[in-house]
This record gives structure tokens, sequence and C-alpha cells, in this order.
């Protein structure tokens, strides 16, 4: 039990008031999910947490698609979602790990093999365990186990180069680099990687400006592969800059030093080879630290990089991974200056075409092509942190306003349109409008849009098509995808309406935003039953809030905190427009009359404290004694 904030006075604050339509939203959907949740696990999952499924699945593609279809569950809970549903994720994170086990693919509890775009859609099922109760013995002691896969220390898994500052492959887990990729590695995605353009510029037969590529054509899948072991499957590349996020976790359960450096250290690797290479992020880098090395000295052509599959999106979205993890680790604003470079490069190669300015997004031989708008996603994922100007004007320059103008309720977690997102996460552009006073309707807007996508999941996984038992209308390949396609876990809207931030970056991004809630009544994390939360300012000492008590019968006893993390300081609260109330440290405890409603301007000194996973009751470094192995 934390003292301080056992005794800390509560401020009376709020008016009775006919709560908004947005609050009975944001309740709404806390009530449809507390039930949906459970309804989805059950179809879907045995009692035991394992999935109704095949008795088999080959290849390395996969281990992470049935964590993504139940990994908001554990945030949703940290919002305020019941404790049932909390502890069902648990049931499920422990039967889809124990059944990729048994498949072949998960060793030791984390996957053998795969790259960090793979790693981050899943660990973040495993990462919100942490904002959900930090002091669950075996989640503190598998993170320190896992990191241990990628700082040096476990002797199966080498990943890391500690002299270099440098992941040995694009391939790791935790049995370590996997330099040579095999036939059977990829059996499983071949189908669906029919659809994505050429991996390399110089496969027979093949248009390397095409946008198809026969993978399921064993003649020239034997060709991909001999060339993916030739020059992508050794040395380090961008997207491995998503183990930060792993590491960030096991900081904030432990506060070890040792974190943060590997953090701060890999990130700077990336900075020295991007100026080594004239200011433009190489996408690969050989075991001896060379750019190009296995690549003809390009340091495009590497595996997820600047030429495919998915061009710039592949780098900037790691890059900023990186750098949001080193300010959260330090409150140095500076270290986002590595992805702000790389959006400015693109940025300055623009051209004007149809009216609008569009920037280029691979990187063939003879230059750059694949011309398109910029996303203002990551200059909104810096701009949450650094509260900039010039972030905002990142993320504003070359707005496509008929995409990002209005909320995008038709998006879906796999192949829909999401403007460059994916699970059900497709409104970043949309929140910054809004969080920069351009749309005051879309907390309603999204909200019930939220609402209707919900229950349109709702109704798609109950229909016969989609009995777990029977269901053949995938593709045999596209089964994996299927939880996530069909999940009603849909909680942008009240994730970036709460908590005053971005939904998290979807490849590994830890939650970044600069409120969450506590039930000060049941000591557990979340808004209180019954009450719901707008933070619709930011700047970058303080942060406005709406909290609406809807129960017209009841108190609510709340704590809010600053920063997801606890990585800020309250300063000062103006509630109501009343006069300013000095106050000081990460927690403020809130009484709501029945039906009150409070507009609070909370002042803050951002990043005053590391980032942890303290709650108001619990210090993470001190809440379980490690368990020991002989030896130790």
């Amino acid at each position: 039990m934390n003292d301080k904030v056992s005794f800390l006075p509560a401020l009376s604050v709020g008016r009775p008031a006919a709560p908004p339509t947005w609050a009975l939203l944001q309740r709404q959907i806390f009530a449809v999910l507390d039930k949906a949740a459970l309804e989805f696990a059950d179809r879907y999952t045995r009692p035991d947490g394992t999935l109704i499924w095949r008795d088999r699945w080959p290849g390395m593609d996969g281990s992470d698609d049935p964590y993504e279809g139940f990994m908001n569950m554990p945030l949703f809970y940290a919002l305020g979602g019941s404790e049932e549903v909390y502890r069902r994720s648990r049931t499920i994170w422990d039967g889809i790990t124990w059944q990729w086990t048994e498949y072949g693919q998960i060793h030791r509890e984390y996957d053998a093999y795969y790259d960090w775009m793979h790693h981050g859609e899943s660990n973040l099922f495993f990462y919100f365990f942490g904002l959900a109760d930090p002091a669950v013995l075996k989640d503190r002691q598998r993170t320190q186990r896992f990191a241990g896969f990628y700082n040096g220390e476990d002797a199966e898994a080498r990943n890391y180069d500690r002299e270099l500052r440098l992941i040995r492959s694009p391939i790791t887990g935790s049995r370590g680099p996997r330099h040579v990729q095999t036939a059977e590695d990829w059996s499983t995605h071949r189908e669906i990687l029919d659809n994505y353009l050429p991996p390399f510029e110089d496969l027979p037969g093949i248009d390397r400006y095409g946008m198809k590529t026969p993978w399921s054509d064993d003649s020239t899948y034997a060709e991909i592969l001999k060339r993916i072991n030739e020059r992508q499957s050794r040395g380090d590349v961008p997207l491995n800059l998503g183990a930060t996020s792993l590491m960030t976790h096991a900081f904030a359960y432990s506060g070890e030093e040792k974190y943060r450096r590997w953090v701060l250290d890999y990130l700077d690797a990336w900075k020295r080879r991007t100026a080594e290479n004239g200011g433009i992020t190489p996408d690969n880098i050989g075991l001896s630290g060379k750019i190009g090395e296995y690549n003809d000295g390009k340091w495009w052509g590497g595996y997820y990089g600047w030429r495919w599959p998915h061009g710039a999106f592949s780098l900037l979205e790691p890059l900023s991974i990186g750098a949001m993890n080193a300010v959260l680790l330090t409150g140095d604003t500076s270290h986002l200056d590595l992805p702000r470079s790389q959006l400015d490069m693109l940025w300055s190669l623009r051209r004007e075409e149809d009216g609008r300015w569009v920037v280029p997004n691979r990187h063939y031989d003879e230059g750059w092509r694949d011309f398109r708008p910029q996303h203002p996603m990551y200059g909104v994922y810096l701009w949450n942190l650094s509260m900039a100007e010039e972030d905002a004007e990142r993320a504003e320059r070359g707005w496509a306003g008929g995409v990002f103008d209005a909320v995008n309720p038709a998006y879906s977690s796999y192949g829909g349109s999401t403007g460059g997102h994916m699970g059900f996460n497709g409104n970043t552009a949309q929140w910054f409008r809004f969080i920069r006073g351009r749309d005051p309707g879309y907390p309603e807007a999204i909200l019930r849009a939220n609402l209707e996508t919900i229950a349109s999941q709702i109704e798609t996984y109950r229909s016969a098509l989609n009995d777990p038992l029977t269901m053949d209308h995938y593709r045999e390949s596209m089964t994996i995808h299927m939880w996530q396609q069909l999940t009603p876990m849909i909680i942008e809207g009240l994730t970036q309406l709460t908590l005053g931030g971005p939904m998290h970056v979807y490849h590994g991004g830890l939650q970044l935003a600069r409120l969450r809630y506590y039930d000060a009544a049941g000591q557990r994390p979340g808004l209180p039953q019954g009450v719901a939360a707008l933070v619709d300012e930011l700047s970058d000492d303080a942060a406005s809030v709406t909290l609406v008590n809807t129960d017209p019968l009841a108190e609510a006893d709340l704590i809010v905190q600053a920063g997801v993390f606890g990585e800020h300081d309250f300063t000062s609260v103006v509630a109501d427009g009343g006069d300013a109330v000095p106050v000081s440290g990460r927690w403020l405890r809130l009484r709501l009359a029945p039906g009150a409603t409070t507009r609070l301007r909370l002042g803050m000194a951002r990043f005053a404290n590391p980032p942890s996973y303290d709650t108001p009751w619990t210090r993470a470094a001190g809440a379980v004694e490690p368990l020991l192995g002989r030896g130790e």
C-alpha cells in the first residue's frame, strides 16, 4: 500500500447536470463490450483459453494473429472494463501461448523466430497486462526473460551484438537469430503474398514494378527464398526498433537502468547509421555493421525496407516507436529528431499531382517511386509527446482532407480501409483535428462509429457462416486472421477520448497518452462505474478534461494519473473556471457527486518521473519477490 495515496485528500468537484451525449455513448460502449468480449471468447475459445481451431499449424507466420483478436481485452479493463473481461484475457493469453507452443512456433512462451512487425503485434496483448495489474509475478518474470532475448543476457537467444549495438537478423526470437529461412517457414503465407509486389527486382520472369508475385508457384518461391537468405536474413533492419517497447515495458516494471540504457544505445546506433548514409536511414546493416553488406552496398532493399513490402511505412513506424520510447524514458524530445529527419527527407522529395502534394514511398534501383500523400499519423505520434508546433506542422502538411477530415467508420482489422492503420484503429488524424480544436463533433461521431462497428462485428461472429466448428469460407491461409477480423473489441474512441492521446501504434507501440484513471473505492484501474471522461485540450503544461458521473444515485471516487505511465506530475487544478488550487505529484483524487459534471484544467510538469507501472496502491518494482532457479 502506498501511504501517500492512501491518505490523499479528495477534492469534491462538479455540479449536477444532464449528462452530455458523448458521456452516455462512452458508458454504452463499456456496457456492450463487457458482455460482447465474453461472448466472443465463449464462441471461439475453450474454457482453458485455447482456440477452437485446427490440430496443426506449420510455418512461422500466424503466431501473432490469434493474440491480436483478444489483445484489447486487458487494455479495455485498464480503461474501466469488467474484472471478468480481464480474468478471461489472462486465460486466453495462456491458452494461445500453450497452443502455439504445441504447434511448434512458440518456445519458452515467446515466438521462436519472426520479425518485429509481428512480434510487436502479438506483444501488445502482453504489454497491456502491465497496465491492468503490475503485481502479477508471472508477467514480471516473463518480461525480464523476454527482454533477455534481446539485450545479450540469454544464453540461447543471442540476438544482440552488444559491441556493435546490432540485432543480428530481421528474424529473431526465443531461439535466437534465424539466418536461414526455409520453405516451411513461409508455407502458410504464400497465398497472401501472391498479392504483394515483388520483394526483389531480379526475379526471373517477374515484372519488378508489378503489384503481384506468384509465391504459390514453386519455382518463383525457390528464387525468392534464395534471395532472402543471400540478402535479407543476416544483420540489422529498422523494423527491429520495435524491441525498444519490450525494453521500456521491462523498465516500467523494474526501473532497472540497463533497460533504459539499451533503448538509448540502440536508438543511437540507428542515428549514427542514418548520419553515415547521408541522412537517409538505411534498411539493411550487415553483421559487421556495414551498410548494404549483403546487398551490393545498397542502403535500400532490406527486409521490410524502403523497397518491400510496405515501403516507407515499415521504417517510419519503428523509427517513431523507438524515438517515443526514448522520450518516455528520458523526457528528452530531441530523440524524436530521427523520425523527424525521415519525414522531412521524404517531404523534400515531394511533387504535386492532381493538385495535391505527394511524397515517395519506395526506393527502387533507379530511385524513388510510388508517390502518395504523406500520412499525418507519424506527425501526430511525435506531437503527442513533444507538443511542438513543428510536429503539428508535420502532421498537417500535405493533408489529404477527403480522407482525414471526417470519422472513418468503415475500417477493419485486416484488409479494410484504414488510411494506413490496422486493428480497428483508423482515426488518429481525425482525433488530432479534434484535439486541435477543429472538429468539436468528433467525440460523438467516433463513439457512434465504434458502436456501429461493434454491432456489426457481433452480428458477423454470431452468424452460422462463422461457426468455429464449421466455417470453411476463408482461404486456407486466411483462417489465421479470423479472430482479428471478427473481434468486437473496438476501443479506439474510448482510448483517445478518455486518455487524451492517439491509440497505440499497432505494430508494437506502447499506449502513450496524457491521463489515466483508477477507481479509488474499488482500488482497481479504470474509470469507476458510471463515469465518463473527455480530454479536449492538450498543451505542454496542461490538459483539460471533462468528467461526468452518469449515475444520479451514487457518488464517484476516482484517482486521475498524470500520464499513462505516471511520467508527469500535476501542478495545479482549476475546476469549473474557479481559482487554481496548487497540487503536486502524479495522482489526484476527486469526488464527483451523483449526476455531477466537472471540467478541469490540470497543470502539469511533463516527464517529471521515470515511467512506471506503479499504481496508487502498488509499487511495481517491489510488488512481488522474484522466483529464483537453481544456482541463482
